[in-house]
């Protein structure tokens, strides 16, 4: 029985990933754009407190490499990188005149944006009635209303459980075992790119013994989009 939940819980949790990874490309390609304003400035790091140190004269390209929050890498014709602003980036335009538009940090980015980083632990204390442990998984979860301001979402993982048995008549002995977990929860949008982030999950640990623990585990806390 053991066997057949360690084998339900990985498939489920490969079924997940395969649906969440994205296609494989031979090649990367970088978006172009153009600058429409006087120039463009170039920084040297992202945030207002890193000088300009190029800037980027009307009609010439620059090829986006990467975005970090506000702030977007990029690099000129010439092969120059430096840092741009959000609010700079806003009047560059596409090869066909388009203008540039991407998910801002706001309502309508929490709903668009495809990563969230939180800030809860990845090791964790619980206390069950036979057993106290230290526990550290790794998992996905699935949105299921994205566009919502409160909307619900799905988990599925697996981990490690350091376990201390609590003591009897004979000296108990601690043992690392395998884990896995199902759960779901619910996050509200608040401001910004701040969000806030309530989840459960129901962990089962497979011990060497065959004898199959449970245990819950509650989570509130704040997270972030980008």
């Amino acid at each position: 029985m053991i066997a057949r939940a360690r084998q339900l819980a990985l498939a489920g949790l490969l079924l997940l990933a395969s649906l969440c990874a994205p296609a494989p490309s031979a090649a990367r390609e970088y978006l172009q754009l153009f600058v429409t304003e006087p120039y463009l400035e170039l920084h040297t790091g992202p945030g207002r407190g890193y000088p300009v140190f190029n800037v980027v004269p009307r009609d010439a390209s620059v090829d986006v490499l990467f975005r970090r929050t506000d702030w977007f890498k990029v690099r000129t014709e010439r092969g120059v990188e430096g840092w741009a602003s959000q609010a700079d980036m806003l009047k560059t335009v596409l090869a066909d005149g388009t203008p540039f538009r991407f998910p801002l940090g706001d309502r309508a980015g929490f709903t668009a944006h495809r990563w969230e980083m939180g800030i809860f632990g990845a090791v964790g204390n619980y206390l069950g009635k036979f057993t106290n442990g230290v526990t550290g998984d790794i998992g996905l979860a699935h949105i299921i209303l994205p566009e919502a301001r409160l909307s619900p979402f799905l988990m599925l993982g697996v981990g490690l459980v350091r376990v201390q048995p609590k003591a009897t008549l004979v000296q108990p002995v601690d043992r690392t075992e395998q884990t896995a977990y199902v759960g779901g929860g619910l996050r509200y949008y608040l401001t910004r790119r701040f969000f806030l982030r309530a989840e459960y999950k129901a962990h089962w640990i497979f011990t060497k013994r065959n004898e199959n623990e449970e245990s819950d585990e509650w989570k509130l806390g704040f997270a972030f989009f980008y």
